[in-house]
């Protein structure tokens, strides 16, 4: 017992931050979401007067002070290891930069405008070839990116050189060389192991200097990358990433980069659970970029599958007490593979490595994976191996991979929507982005059922298949009786079917029958006089043809054109 006759009591929480609600706009998908802040002590201790972390009495402290540590240069910061009295150095803390953003996104439900710009501040980092790396949603729908360099009160205008929507990462560059000046870039390390210490470096909320927090990794699998809806391989880490540190780099104990901090997760149940892009996944982006001079993407099998973990399915279908592997369900008709693949084809192996019943491949001693790990390490373009098992016969084919293109895309790459307006019906293609501005974070349990069936389940029918739908009518005298359709996919045209919204828009404009068509979902029928001959009613209910009512429609709301830009001929 110390001198002060009290002794430490044990479970006592220590006092906590309190949380802090950031008084910027937050970017529009739900990461960086822990509201704790874990305020991490960037001192370094000595040899002398180090406190071991264990259980027990702690030690009396000296009376004389101790030496202060020698004062460290160029930025670097050391950081202290549990148990030992040598401090980790990080030296290109000078390499982390904070990022700002002013973003103009689209508007979904009204096409033909943008919503008001926002601002936001999120983190990145210098990499070799006077370049910068971040992360995508950082700069999504970007009109202005600016870079302020650690301990400078100067911002440099930023160009980004590509986002990587897949991998939530975007490479950015600075024409000034006054930016580039006294800068080393981050050097890259190798995948860290289970139990590996972790030390995140950004900008994050809670105030404007760096901060450095630290952990270990925790996990590494396959996880869902939320800004991307993909699978790639990912890093589960226990230090804090909250808003801000987005961009902000994952250092290890030799100050070697080995991931992006990007997302982490938001339950009541779960704390300090936060989530790094690889280094594996963040070269294939540089190697990427570098090799084809653009963003081609990550490749993946255009294939649903199930495991064949019960023995009686395996007997049936035809598998051998030795073999292993998962059952292909549906192949996608506009995938390449669909050439060579069917549905109920046993896949044995992948360039050469077996696939177990559960999905699994070996990754790492006493670690397996699923095995898209093996596809998303390919380049578009590439060739791979496949064996299947097919009516009991073992098969083998060499196929290109490419990207995966679903009927409902889960983004839009910073490309405009897509719209066409005739007589106040305002025609648009359904997206992720579409549905969240209708429905809302919450769109997967508010939207339609048939919507989120086709999100699901569909596959496109061809390379150019589009999910046409009414979005809304805006109201005029022209379409009375149809105000209340809303979000209604249109399957034909004058009994012609709808294949994507620019064959409408020019099945629309080429018309020459008296009336127009649509042949909608839920067994609905639109039909609008085009000219006035013979349609004695609408003459008397004073209608326009559908034309001149889309003029005046125009007007009313002022609506620039009735077609966007990429649908013009």
């Amino acid at each position: 017992m110390g001198s002060d006759g009290k002794r430490k009591k044990r479970g006592r929480k220590p006092k906590t931050q309190t949380s802090l609600d950031p008084t910027t706009p937050t970017l529009n998908d739900e990461v960086f979401s822990v509201n704790n802040v874990e305020i991490v002590n960037s001192t370094t201790p000595t040899s002398a007067n180090h406190l071991e972390n264990r259980r027990g009495r702690p030690k009396k402290r000296p009376k004389h002070s101790p030496e202060k540590p020698p004062p460290l240069t160029n930025g670097e910061i050391g950081v202290a290891t549990p148990g030992e009295g040598v401090a980790r150095v990080l030296p290109a803390m000078d390499a982390v930069v904070k990022v700002f953003c002013v973003h103009t996104e689209p508007n979904f439900s009204l096409p033909w405008q943008r919503k008001r710009q926002y601002s936001s501040s999120s983190s990145g980092f210098v990499i070799r070839g006077r370049r910068v790396l971040t992360n995508a949603h950082s700069v999504e729908h970007y009109t202005q990116v600016k870079l302020k360099k650690r301990g400078s009160d100067t911002k440099y205008l930023a160009t980004v050189l590509a986002i990587g929507t897949e991998c939530d990462i975007a490479l950015l560059t600075v024409n000034d060389d006054e930016f580039w000046e006294g800068v080393s870039p981050v050097e890259f390390g190798e995948l860290p192991a289970l139990q590996d210490a972790v030390t995140v470096v950004g900008y994050p909320i809670g105030g404007d200097t760096i901060s450095v927090t630290s952990g270990v990794v925790s996990r590494i699998e396959i996880l869902s990358y939320v800004h991307g809806s993909t699978e790639l391989l990912g890093l589960q880490i226990d230090a804090a990433i909250n808003s801000g540190n987005s961009g902000g780099p994952a250092f290890n104990d030799k100050g070697e980069c080995v991931g992006i901090a990007f997302q982490s997760l938001k339950h009541e149940d779960a704390e300090n659970i936060g989530y790094v892009i690889p280094t594996p996944v963040i070269k294939h982006f540089i190697q990427d970029y570098e090799k084809n001079g653009a963003y081609t993407g990550f490749p993946f099998l255009g294939i649903e599958w199930q495991k064949m973990e019960n023995p009686d399915l395996r007997m049936a279908m035809g598998m051998k007490s030795d073999q292993k592997g998962v059952r292909i369900r549906r192949v996608d008709p506009t995938a390449l593979e669909s050439e060579v693949l069917q549905p109920s084809d046993i896949i044995l192996s992948f360039d050469g490595v077996d696939i177990a019943n559960d999905g699994t491949v070996p990754f790492r001693h006493g670690e397996r994976i699923g095995f898209s790990y093996l596809i998303s390490q390919k380049y578009t373009g590439d060739n791979a191996a496949i064996k299947v098992l097919r009516n009991s016969k073992t098969l083998e084919f060499v196929i290109k991979l490419s990207t995966h293109r679903r009927l409902i895309p889960p983004h839009v790459k910073g490309k405009p929507p897509s719209y066409y307006i005739i007589a106040g019906f305002v025609f648009t293609t359904v997206s992720v982005p579409y549905l969240r501005s209708e429905y809302g974070k919450e769109y997967e349990f508010e939207a339609p059922v048939k919507l989120l069936d086709k999100l699901l389940h569909s596959m496109p029918q061809s390379p150019d298949e589009q999910m046409v739908v009414v979005s809304q009518v805006l109201v005029a005298d022209i379409n009375i009786g149809y105000e209340d359709i809303v979000n209604t996919q249109v399957l034909a045209f004058n009994g012609k079917p709808v294949k994507n919204l620019k064959s409408l828009a020019n099945m629309v404009e080429n018309c020459e029958d008296e009336f127009l068509k649509f042949d909608l979902e839920y067994d609905q029928v639109l039909s609008i006089s085009l000219s006035l001959r013979g349609c004695l009613s609408i003459v008397v209910l004073r209608m326009k043809t559908a034309k001149e009512a889309t003029v005046d429609i125009l007007t009313t709301h002022c609506i620039p054109s009735a077609i966007s830009d990429d649908l013009k001929p």
